[in-house]
């Protein structure tokens, strides 16, 4: 796909300028700001990490997405002067004025993001995003980057689950704009959607900001808003061959309507005139791209009749129809016998473009839905999916959490009641230990000082949740996971297109075990501690217990 143009890179950084300025935040994130700046606090460096405590869907990974947008949010964060004097109306009357002009001064010039390359395959408690910087100007991101994160880390695993789900073979369309939550989710959903393994989108907008390939023909609104055959103009149609003489397509089809009711055995009766005339018109529009919805009515007494009709006047004046949409019924039994019917067609008028005619599926199709669709003969191409891919019906949240780890080069924890709400304190690095077969078996957190793991050389760690159960593994390779990609106001690393990622998105699944993407059951993907980090966290829980300073409340 081409690159996104000069005016449609323009485009995208507005739109994530309008729909995610500094104010789209909580307001305790000011408040905390404010004491921080009171107590001359504000500067002092700290290091936060965002990350999600249990994969999605009840699977065994997730895709981290959304990398884009937080990059294009971090180079243009800046107050203006009337974000200030909302805050000035906003927060309590004791704050002090020159806190306004410390705010209407800020920006991202001192912030550092280390994060995972987006559209990499992720786990529970993995960092995904180091965020450090000033702590004032930190704090205040945190809502920020979890609101640009969880839903399209959400969307894009849930579309990669549709994906495993259908196979490599057919076609998703992504058609949930008038279902997603607003017209954000509904362009964030088409953007992360198609990253996560869908191939086309009926979203206009996501197609202009994104280069993501849009498709669409008719509702059955079109369909039924005609009744008859005098509605059709015009009545004539050019052929695609030269002949420069128009042809009356209406008395074409009804020619090609009789011959295709007597192959069939068609009832003339029963066959909708509205209907033919709603296809009529749309041929004579677009009569290289006929694609019409085919049950508003009675798919095997009038919408597949009518369809084969027009579709045979159009290869007659030597067009090329594209195929039908079934949005009712039993999908995979109407799929069979539309296929039956189009074969037949071919093999009966010497038609040979009826053999590579499409069959659209979309009816309320869910993950489950879909599964079952491979387990059943069907002649289904192209499946269309709306609700349920972008409301994430089984799971609405991702539950990313953003957490501060170091203040002042010193480790904090956030120590519960609850052991799975603790954090784990210092600033760290994030390796991914590989097989011999290639495949990733586990993820290593470490202390950002201590040494990268080797390939070929055993090493001993604890796996998070375990209670200090220790392992050694020996990986055949090593990759850090994590890289800079903004500082100094900058973004470090390339920004990638929709259709880059996705092709990172495939290339990581395609590493991963069978075992670990299994849609029902998978098996648990390792996530550990270094010794050094495991000794830190038990050396603070310790303190803790004897009142410490290390302790945080909850």
């Amino acid at each position: 796909m081409a690159a996104a143009s000069g005016d449609t890179r323009a485009s995208m950084e507005r739109s994530v300028r309008e729909r995610v300025p500094p104010l789209l935040t909580d307001l305790y994130q000011f408040t905390m700001a404010y004491a921080y700046w009171r107590t001359e606090r504000h500067q002092e460096p700290a290091v936060f990490e965002l990350f999600f405590r249990d994969n999605p869907f009840g699977g065994g990974f997730s895709l981290f997405a959304g990398l884009h947008d937080c990059l294009l949010f971090l180079r243009t964060f800046r107050f203006t002067d009337q974000d200030v004097e909302f805050l000035r109306s906003v927060l309590p009357p004791a704050t002090e004025p020159a806190f306004f002009q410390f705010l209407r001064g800020l920006d991202c010039s001192g912030v550092t993001l280390r994060a995972v390359p987006e559209g990499t395959v992720v786990f529970a408690r993995v960092p995904l995003m180091e965020v450090s910087g000033p702590l004032a100007v930190v704090q205040l991101l945190e809502t920020s980057l979890l609101c640009l994160v969880n839903y399209a880390s959400l969307v894009c695993s849930n579309a990669a689950r549709f994906r495993l789900a259908a196979g490599p073979r057919r076609k998703l369309l992504e058609m949930g704009l008038r279902r997603a939550q607003g017209p954000d989710g509904g362009l964030t959903a088409s953007r992360y959607t198609h990253v996560g393994g869908f191939d086309l989108t009926s979203n206009v907008q996501a197609g202009f900001l994104y280069g993501i390939p849009v498709a669409g023909t008719m509702a059955h609104s079109y369909v039924t808003s005609f009744s008859s055959l005098e509605e059709v103009r015009p009545q004539t149609l050019v052929a695609r061959n030269g002949d420069p003489d128009p042809v009356d397509i209406i008395s074409l089809t009804k020619g090609w309507l009789r011959r295709v009711c007597e192959l069939l055995g068609g009832e003339p009766g029963k066959i909708s005139e509205g209907e033919l005339a709603a296809f009529l018109s749309y041929a004579i529009a677009y009569p290289q791209n006929f694609l019409p919805v085919i049950d508003s009515y009675s798919v095997g007494c009038s919408g597949l009749l009518n369809f084969c009709a027009v579709a045979l006047a159009l290869c007659e004046l030597d067009f090329r129809p594209v195929g039908v949409r079934l949005d009712s019924g039993d999908l995979c039994r109407q799929s069979v016998e539309v296929r039956r019917v189009f074969r037949l067609c071919s093999e009966h008028f010497s038609v040979s473009t009826f053999d590579s005619l499409i069959i659209v599926g979309s009816n309320n199709i869910t993950e489950q839905s879909m599964v079952e669709l491979n387990k059943k003969e069907n002649e289904i191409d192209v499946v269309g999916v709306g609700t349920h891919l972008v409301t994430c019906t089984r799971q609405p949240s991702l539950g990313c959490v953003y957490k501060l780890v170091e203040v002042r080069g010193r480790p904090r924890m956030k120590i519960s009641e609850d052991p799975e709400k603790s954090t784990v304190p210092g600033r760290k690095a994030v390796y991914r230990l590989v097989d011999a077969e290639g495949h990733p078996f586990l993820d290593l957190v470490c202390l950002a000082v201590e040494s990268p793991p080797e390939a070929g050389v055993s090493l001993s760690c604890y796996p998070l949740m375990c209670d200090n159960a220790r392992v050694s593994v020996i990986p055949a390779q090593v990759t850090c996971l994590r890289q800079e990609v903004f500082t100094k106001g900058r973004v470090t690393h390339p920004v990638s297109s929709a259709a880059e990622t996705r092709v990172k998105v495939q290339s990581s699944l395609q590493t991963l075990n069978p075992r670990h993407k299994r849609l029902q059951e998978p098996d648990s993907y390792g996530v550990a501690l270094s010794e050094k980090l495991h000794h830190l966290v038990t050396e603070i829980r310790k303190g803790s217990s004897n009142n410490s300073h290390f302790l945080l409340p909850n």
